[in-house]
């Protein structure tokens, strides 16, 4: 439910970036850890709807900081 978006890592991963708009859609698209997020790439942010393209730019290079932090 509703409370437990509060406390999803990915919620809080966006909101870090000021996108936390896209939380839900990243979640119902199965992307609710942010290992399922290291794998994000263009397609996948046109099927999850994240059309703006400073948006794109900024989640694509925060997916590219998670995978150097292994």
């Amino acid at each position: 439910g509703p409370g437990s978006m509060c406390t999803n890592i990915v919620y809080e991963w966006l909101k870090a970036l000021q996108l936390p708009q896209y939380a839900e859609s990243f979640v119902d698209n199965g992307y609710d850890d942010l290992e399922v997020c290291k794998q994000i790439g263009d397609p996948d942010l046109d099927a999850i709807g994240v059309l703006a393209p400073a948006h794109r730019r900024r989640i694509l290079e925060a997916v590219h900081r998670l995978r150097e932090q292994d």
